[in-house]
């Protein structure tokens, strides 16, 4: 199968609500309508280096939160040491979680939204997600499929892609306006279990397989981690009065093996003043290697 064109997948109108007619059968359901589902990314259960602890200011269940500011983006450093900027979206696994896109002759239905089975919190839930297409009937009503429990009563037959796409679900209204290059930077709507969720999407890079490729990044705090809050807690070192880092990551978006999920390796912040570029970060002394796997997509 020729590779699917992310753009189009994630292409998103607001359509027409599921329930049960008197015939059993499903009528379409409508977005604007619909139930919101809850999102928390803060949680115990969803978070891992951002947890909501009543002091560190993290946003309220549910509520939208603003990526545009800190601890939600990064001023780092480019391989060649130019100024480089990333979101922050936390600990993500390399197994991509399934969306489901529902498609006539292959083609996405237009109206139609996508629908997933987890949000931050649950048991195999990923930013990242494998593109599983879904065939529906020619006589298939927009958006009267919302949940995988309904694809799979109407035994549907679907076909899971070699295609993966960067989707952090977020709460309803949350802003994430930068993008790499310049693109778009709509919030998108989607289904969980009948109930609508709200998505960022980040395609910096085509991303393929049926694992999520990783990239170094190489990082310091302000606190090395083998002291007492050292480590993340004690936030990333950076230049005196300014919000840069001498975090520098190993690829460009432009690069070959570029990818928004990085592999940590934490330096010692001694080497902080020497480290400029991914040449000086790589001979600096490291703390901890391969430390975690972070969902940071490069935005300029």
């Amino acid at each position: 199968m020729s590779r699917l064109d992310p753009t189009f997948v994630l292409f998103l109108i607001p359509s027409l609500l599921v329930a049960c007619g008197d015939d059993g059968g499903l009528l379409p359901r409508d977005p604007d309508t619909a139930t919101r589902a809850m999102v928390d990314r803060f949680s115990a259960s969803a978070g891992t280096l951002m947890v909501r602890d009543g002091q560190n200011g993290l946003p309220a269940a549910g509520a939208a939160v603003d990526f545009d500011r800190g601890p939600f983006i990064t001023t780092g450093l480019a391989p060649s040491g130019q100024v480089t900027r990333y979101y922050n979206f936390d600990v993500q696994p390399t197994a991509p979680a399934s969306i489901y896109v529902l498609a006539r002759d292959g083609q996405p239905v237009d109206g139609q939204l996508n629908i997933i089975d987890a949000v931050p919190g649950m048991v195999g839930y990923n930013d990242f997600w494998q593109v599983v297409m879904v065939e529906v009937p020619d006589d298939y009503v927009v958006n009267s499929v919302t949940s995988l429990a309904a694809i799979l009563d109407l035994g549907l037959a679907m076909t899971t892609t070699q295609t993966l796409v960067n989707c952090p679900v977020v709460p309803e209204g949350s802003t994430a306006t930068r993008r790499f290059g310049g693109a778009a930077a709509p919030l998108h709507r989607g289904w969980f279990r009948d109930e609508l969720v709200t998505y960022f999407t980040f395609e910096e890079k085509a991303l393929t397989g049926a694992v999520v490729p990783t990239s170094d990044i190489f990082v310091t705090f302000n606190l090395n981690p083998d002291q007492p809050g050292g480590g993340p807690p004690s936030g990333f070192r950076t230049e005196s009065g300014s919000a840069q880092t001498h975090n520098v990551v190993a690829t460009s978006p432009s690069m070959p093996g570029y990818s928004p999920l990085w592999s940590v390796q934490i330096y010692d912040n001694s080497a902080f003043a020497s480290v400029r570029d991914l040449a000086t970060a790589q001979q600096a002394p490291v703390m901890a290697a391969d430390a975690a796997l972070v969902n940071c997509p490069t935005v300029e």
